[in-house]
């Protein structure tokens, strides 16, 4: 019997059938290019640091083989994202940027849009002409203002971070942002105060557009959050297919393992019970949502690393 709650994969705290959620396509498959990041945030979901490599770097040669399985299992894989840590201090990004576009997937890269991304600038430039679209950047913009950005990833964040994000505007990249509600304001106020900071630095993004600014909840695995049952879909008129386990996966190699593991998705990604295998294939089993992300962040706070097109 459970004693606590997120305490057993198939039954909550409650003895109620957990919720659990079926891979209903591959659609996005993500790679974590290693942990270690230039900041060092407050509230980093993963715990990225300068020090932090529990993550260690994806190489090019890791990454070939799942997008090699998606060829193989014919998985109908449409996008590839990129996260870390931050994936400009990987020594292989630019060679893995490459693969997954020249393979014509679509391209997501999560990046604070400081030095690492900054060094890189001829390359992206180069990418950019030969692939315009298929690449998108996503910049870090925590809060419109810079005391609050700076509160979660440190001072003299807000400068470089700024001056990346103009720089690939003016060079017409695309580009969208992810912001925070970590500070409790109201979705329409938060939109306001980027428009008008989009505005301010001449950046391209019309704050109104959700695909172009994306407003995550806050994850804190010490919150009391209630435990989702399979209830809880038709309650809370939800659909387990918008969920980012019904279409995603997420590439990592732990520290110490000789090969890459999939976990069931981006937040999760040192749990060992969300490590689903070395592939692809044995990736498609469901997933049990036996963690309070899995109720804060995706199925109440409405949260998804993707934005989810209806189809």
């Amino acid at each position: 019997m459970p004693q606590s709650k997120f305490s057993d994969p198939l039954i909550t705290s409650k003895e109620e059938r957990r919720a659990y959620v079926d891979l209903k396509r591959l659609k996005t498959l993500w790679l974590n290019t290693g942990t270690l990041c230039n900041l060092a945030c407050v509230n980093c979901y993963i715990e990225s640091t300068p020090r932090n490599d529990r993550l260690v770097y994806l190489t090019l040669e890791d990454v070939v083989s799942y997008l090699d399985e998606i060829e193989t299992e014919d998985l109908g894989t449409e996008e590839i994202g990129i996260t870390g840590g931050e994936p400009f201090m990987n020594p292989a990004i630019i060679p893995i940027m490459e693969e997954c576009l020249g393979r014509g997937f679509k391209l997501l890269v999560l990046t604070n849009a400081m030095r690492p991304m900054m060094k890189c600038e001829d390359v992206l430039l180069r990418l950019k002409e030969q692939y315009g679209a298929q690449m998108t950047l996503r910049i870090s913009v925590d809060h419109f203002k810079q005391e609050m950005h700076e509160e979660e990833r440190g001072v003299r964040s807000w400068v470089p971070m700024t001056k990346g994000l103009q720089w690939l505007s003016a060079h017409e990249f695309t580009i969208d942002i992810a912001g925070r509600t970590r500070w409790g304001e109201e979705e329409d106020d938060l939109r306001r105060g980027f428009d008008s900071f989009f505005k301010e630095y001449g950046i391209k993004i019309d704050a109104q557009d959700k695909k172009q600014l994306i407003l995550f909840p806050e994850m804190d695995e010490k919150t009391d959050v209630p435990e989702i049952t399979t209830a809880c879909w038709d309650i809370l008129d939800v659909d387990p297919d918008d969920m980012m386990c019904a279409s995603s996966r997420m590439v990592v190699k732990h520290k110490g393992d000789d090969v890459p593991s999939v976990m069931a998705c981006t937040l999760l990604a040192y749990d060992p019970q969300f490590n689903m295998g070395g592939t692809l294939k044995e990736a498609s089993q469901s997933v049990q949502l036996n963690h309070p992300h899995c109720s804060k962040f995706c199925v109440l706070g409405g949260g998804a690393c993707s934005v989810k097109e209806k189809e």
